[in-house]
């Protein structure tokens, strides 16, 4: 049983990514960010109830689908403002724009691969590191089901199960790769699945339920810092916006939206906090002023940094 102080937490959380998102795609629709977005709305049961059951000093690198893993974990918005808008508040000071470029060490967030499966390497890295050093961190490595067909995956799956690393590979399986449909690009019917042909347990998980990640991931974190080696959980989640900004998502059936919609963890959520009596209307009502005000304030923040001066076109070239 998750704690009615973890649960409303991880209610906070994910109104904090949708409302940051929000405004985010205010600046994108004012052209003063780039509209190759990739939305995470929708995935924020599986993002923020994932990593809230990590500490600080774990490690994480996020997926491509919005910034809910990186909030959640402690990155601070008027940061991730800044990236997009490369000006100097952001975490490159305006050297990187975009997801892929954001990384904040202090709270183990170890960034995100330009290549679609370029992180798997790094998470098994950061084990191997964690293990080396004697500590008992973990290594979380968001991915979503495309992803999983990367021969990366099946390297660092591999070795991560052979030397028993403390990394949770966690799959946000949202039914389409790009526009492919999980069915067109699967050889199996879970991603999930294919963890027997390393040795590691694989768990599928309601991605839309916080709850039932959450207490999944804490299996898996415990496991991994008792020695046991890696687990991979497969959240069945679903994008509620296109593949990126202005997707004319053709490749939907008629009525899966509308489907998947009636899911929405975030009408889902607070409705069943209520009715359990873990809050009030007047805490949600709260709740949702205190975060619009906190993103309006970041937004502004991140708004009125600087650009950087071309001279520092050469910062961080090491070769």
């Amino acid at each position: 049983m998750i704690d009615p102080d973890t649960r409303r937490a991880i209610y906070r959380e994910m109104l904090r990514v949708s409302v940051w998102e929000q405004r985010l795609r205010r600046f994108i629709e004012e052209g003063r960010t780039s509209g190759f977005y990739h939305a995470g709305r929708g995935q924020e049961a599986t993002a923020v109830g994932a990593t809230l059951a990590l500490r600080a000093d774990d490690y994480l690198l996020y997926d491509h689908r919005g910034m809910g893993h990186a909030i959640a974990k402690g990155v601070p918005i008027d940061k991730l403002f800044g990236d997009f808008l490369s000006t100097s508040e952001g975490t490159t000071r305006g050297l990187g724009a975009g997801i892929v470029h954001i990384a904040w060490p202090e709270r183990g967030v170890l960034g995100q691969s330009g290549t679609l499966g370029g992180s798997f390497p790094i998470a098994a890295g950061a084990g191997i590191s964690a293990r080396y050093r004697e500590s008992d961190q973990v290594v979380m490595c968001f991915f979503g089901d495309g992803a999983s067909n990367r021969g990366t995956f099946h390297e660092s799956a591999n070795v991560a199960s052979l030397w028993k690393l403390p990394v949770i590979w966690l799959c946000e399986n949202n039914g389409y790769a790009v526009s492919v449909p999980v069915a067109e690009s699967l050889s199996v019917p879970q991603v999930a699945d294919r963890a027997s042909a390393y040795g590691m347990p694989g768990v599928v998980v309601d991605g839309m339920d916080p709850d039932a990640v959450h207490a999944a991931v804490s299996d898996a974190v415990e496991r991994a810092r008792a020695g046991e080696g890696p687990t991979l959980i497969e959240a069945m989640t679903y994008r509620y916006r296109g593949h990126y900004e202005g997707d004319p998502q053709t490749y939907r059936p008629e009525g899966e939206l509308a489907e998947w919609e009636a899911k929405d963890p975030l009408l889902t959520y607070p409705r069943r906090l209520l009715e359990e009596g873990v809050v009030t209307q007047q805490w949600l009502d709260d709740v949702l002023a205190e975060v619009t005000a906190e993103v309006e304030s970041a937004a502004e923040t991140a708004a009125a940094g600087t650009k950087p001066d071309p001279s520092r076109v050469y910062d961080y070239i090491y070769a």
